[in-house]
């Protein structure tokens, strides 16, 4: 399978310069807070031949412009510790909903989502403030993005209370916020549950955005069934599929190895004239890779680089990723180096997919000496870059070299160990019965505040999908691992 997928100038007659006089304008100064002054600079208008061309101005930018100017002032005196309500009032007479639109994104961006409340709060004592859809489709967003569920549902119903119509926005920033979620299953759940009864309320019709949400949703959940449902459901819909509809499908065929099924939606995509788009290819390396079909890999990546568009840095990780695991390192070394020829600069990612690819290709130096490179630097180190390391080793039955990277990266202080470690460790030495290791693991865990209770084990040893007897068989062999006082939590 190959996926292969008059210029106008402006011209200026000549001018005698005799013709020309620039005349000035005055210059003025102008209010823009009382405590607040700027002078405006002068500006020149062209007389040619007795008439006037003045430049022309570009309003809408300039609008913005201004909006953003006044946002970076406003979070200037935030980040002072100001209290904000004092800040807002004192730019009373300048603030309106756009500027609160900016402010919502901005803090959003720093986590400080309740100063989003506190500002919402401000904006519905202001005499211009109008209740409106966008500022509450806006609110539910920031605050699902921060998986502030509850507080996105509570927007929701007041938006509702205070008279605003329900529209397709707004259902559709309630199902992006329930989908941030820890509890994906639950919260796929929720989201289809809105989806249908969108579908029966007017003016809340779901848009193609709304297929496109819960289309990765569904992928990212490997949940194939209901993918082909949404896909069923949206070809009876108006809606008609775009870029985002296709790549969704072929996530979810790809995420499954159904790879026929995948290049049947390809096919699909190309009949409705949809040109694939960056995360197109990716996916479909990615998903080649995954099945170790690299010839028609090969020749996607192929097809990329003759292509509109350009490859990414994930798209050379992902064929690193998939080289390693077929313990193909000449190959994954070439996209390495591929990487710097074609002017890209490799991220903490592609140096974490090196070191799993030489841990896979039983190269352990050579991972670490990517990881002590990586230390050493501090540029790219993370609790994922420790992880890598650690499953080398522990794939290549080093448990105890395992052990001491780990108590050597706790006494560093450069890394924030979470359970992923704990995780990570716990599964591999119960594979190979170091008691003596579980139980200084443990120790460790109590140390940090990582409670070891029965979710976390199971979670480690991967048995939450598992059957209820294998997950009791699993119980049983966690409390004969955890001291006697462990048990109990």
């Amino acid at each position: 399978m190959s996926a292969n997928f008059s210029n106008g100038s402006l011209q200026f007659r000549s001018i005698p310069t005799t013709h020309i006089k620039f005349t000035k304008i005055s210059s003025v100064n102008y209010n823009f807070h009382h405590q607040f002054r700027h002078k405006k600079p002068i500006r020149y208008t062209l007389i040619i031949c007795g008439s006037t061309i003045r430049p022309k101005r570009n309003s809408k930018s300039d609008e913005n412009a201004e909006a953003q100017e006044l946002v970076r002032t406003l979070l200037k005196n935030f980040n002072y510790d100001k209290p904000l309500l004092s800040t807002l009032n004192k730019y009373v007479k300048l603030v309106r909903t756009e500027h609160c639109f900016l402010l919502f994104e901005e803090l959003g961006k720093s986590n400080k989502w309740l100063q989003c409340l506190e500002v919402f709060r401000w904006m519905q004592k202001q005499r211009w403030y109008v209740a409106d859809n966008g500022v509450y489709s806006k609110l539910i967003s920031v605050m699902g993005k921060k998986g502030q569920t509850q507080m996105a549902m509570w927007l929701f119903s007041e938006m509702r209370n205070s008279g605003c119509r329900l529209d397709t926005s707004v259902y559709n920033a309630l199902i992006t916020a329930h989908l941030h979620s820890k509890d994906k299953v639950k919260a796929l759940s929720k989201a289809l549950g809105y989806f249908d009864k969108m579908k029966g309320t007017e003016r809340c019709k779901p848009s193609i955005v709304t297929y496109n949400i819960l289309l990765r949703a569904c992928a990212q959940a490997k949940d194939v069934a209901q993918v082909e449902a949404l896909f069923k459901d949206l070809g009876e819909s108006v809606c008609s599929p775009d870029v985002y509809t296709f790549n969704g499908v072929m996530d979810a065929y790809g995420k499954n190895g159904m790879v026929g099924e995948m290049e049947g939606v390809l096919s699909r995509m190309k009949s409705n004239q949809v040109k694939p788009d960056i995360i197109t290819y990716n996916l479909l390396i990615d998903s080649y890779g995954r099945k170790q079909e690299f010839e028609k890999m090969e020749q996607v990546f192929k097809s990329l680089l003759r292509s509109k568009e350009r490859p990414t840095v994930s798209t050379f990780n992902s064929m690193i990723t998939n080289y390693g695991k077929a313990r193909l390192r000449d190959k994954a070394e070439s996209v390495f180096q591929k990487i710097t020829d074609m002017g890209y600069a490799p991220n903490f990612i592609t140096y974490e997919c090196m070191i799993m690819m030489y841990g896979c290709c039983d190269c352990v130096s050579k991972a670490r000496g990517i990881y002590d490179n990586m230390i050493v630097s501090e540029k790219h180190v993370k609790v994922s870059t420790l992880n890598a390391m650690l499953n080398v080793y522990c794939l290549n039955g080093l448990p105890v070299e395992a052990d001491k990277l780990f108590e050597t990266a706790c006494n560093s202080g450069m890394f924030r160990i979470d359970s992923s470690t704990y995780k990570l460790l716990y599964k591999s030495y119960t594979k190979v019965n170091m008691t003596e290791l579980i139980q200084k693991l443990l120790k460790h865990m109590d140390r940090d505040g990582i409670v070891p209770n029965k979710r976390f084990f199971l979670e480690a040893l991967g048995a939450l999908g598992s059957s209820r007897a294998d997950q009791d068989a699993i119980t049983t062999k966690v409390n004969s691992s955890m001291p006697a006082d462990m048990t109990k939590v």
